[in-house]
């Protein structure tokens, strides 16, 4: 349900670029822009953002550039969109973060929308909050591929 954002949407495909990269130090951003399509300017902001929340770490002159703070298997794509996006839940009364209670509803206990939104968050949560960047390395390959 939830809806990413292109700067979202960026930050992941940089951070599983550099969770390629992550055993060969630092990468510098034109070759993430490159790699990715991404405008050097607009992914300079991202890389700051995931630098500041402590995603990445980086290092400026001569053998310079980013790379995870910590292993990709420790990196997980719902704190990453929780940076970019805010809450995960499809209604905000369904979020525990960013918990607002519907003016409409009269008796949220009892509210069937508010009782399915739950589940959809929870199987949200279930897949975004268990997916770590290493994990993600694995996901599109055919599978002859990820069983070599």
């Amino acid at each position: 349900m939830i809806s990413l954002t292109q700067k979202a949407k960026y930050a992941l495909k940089a951070l599983v670029f550099l969770a390629k990269e992550y055993e060969n130090g630092p990468v510098l951003i034109t070759k993430v822009a490159e790699s990715e399509g991404i405008s050097r300017k607009f992914l300079e902001l991202i890389l700051l953002e995931l630098k500041n929340n402590g995603v990445l770490q980086s290092k400026k002159g001569r053998g310079g550039g980013y790379w995870l703070a910590r292993p990709p298997e420790d990196i997980y794509l719902g704190h990453i969109i929780r940076i970019f996006e805010g809450a995960l839940a499809p209604l905000p009364c369904a979020s525990k973060r960013y918990y607002r209670r519907c003016e409409e509803c009269a008796d949220e206990a009892t509210c069937e929308v508010r009782a399915v939104m739950l589940e959809v968050k929870s199987a949200t949560l279930r897949v975004l909050d268990t997916t770590s960047l290493r994990d993600t390395l694995h996901l599109g390959k055919p599978l002859a591929l990820v069983d070599a």
